[in-house]
């Protein structure tokens, strides 16, 4: 479905960006992973979703060595030491930093790779919410483990959807789409009471795997959703109803 398709995977070494690149290899799509981390590998390169001179460096680099780029899949999750922290322990300033780093790096690849798609003609924008940006957090879920649902993640989340509808209407007439994946939960080793009760809202298997939510991004990124624009597409097995 994607032969001639180069992408751009950002958070390539995370939980769900790993899946995402062999899922797009596999509909063999050209990938470039790219993440914080230094890598030495002839598909990576290094970005800092919060440094706009990074964004440029990345967009500049697949330019030039594959001359063009389809589409760019955000799935970073930068944020910093402490975040996790209950509502009643989460200081202003972390608040401030945490909602900077992810909120604020979305913010600026949608727009550089926005603009860069204007002179190319053409683009793909897809990036990763959650079930947390279209609802409030179950709390019950959390209880008697030390886990919760940080606030600056659902304000955020909820902050991405927003943000992707503004810059999909802002490029109008310019061939550019911008769509959000929202998953429900991936299951990553969590504790066990937590997973039973998350599993009590799921319509059917419960916790998601990676995989499945590849399927939703291997669609957004070819041609049969090129009039899907805009969008925020949940992926939870029924689990937000």
């Amino acid at each position: 479905m994607l032969k001639n398709k180069t992408v751009v995977v950002l958070g390539s070494e995370g939980l769900l960006g790993k899946e995402f690149v062999r899922s797009l290899k596999a509909n063999n799509a050209t990938v470039i992973r790219s993440d914080i981390a230094d890598i030495n590998d002839d598909d990576y390169k290094k970005c800092d979703i919060t440094d706009k001179n990074s964004v440029i460096e990345l967009i500049d680099h697949v330019k030039h060595r594959y001359g063009k780029i389809d589409a760019v899949v955000n799935s970073a999750y930068p944020r910093n030491k402490n975040y996790g922290r209950k509502f009643e322990e989460v200081e202003y300033e972390d608040f401030c930093e945490n909602v900077d780093l992810h909120l604020g790096g979305y913010f600026l690849v949608m727009q550089q790779f926005a603009e860069y798609f204007k002179t190319q003609g053409y683009g793909n924008i897809i990036n990763i919410a959650s079930i947390y940006g279209v609802m409030p957090p179950r709390f019950e879920i959390y209880e008697d483990t030390n886990m919760t649902m940080p606030v600056e993640y659902n304000v955020i989340k909820h902050s991405i959807i927003s943000l992707s509808k503004y810059v999909a209407k802002y490029y109008k007439n310019q061939n550019i789409r911008i769509n959000c994946i929202s998953p429900g939960g991936i299951y990553n080793n969590q504790p066990e009471g937590f997973v039973r009760k998350y599993n009590e809202y799921a319509l059917n298997k419960g916790m998601l795997d990676t995989v499945d939510v590849s399927g939703v991004l291997i669609f957004l990124v070819s041609d049969m959703s090129r009039y899907i624009n805009g969008q925020n597409i949940v992926v939870d097995d029924g689990w937000s109803l």
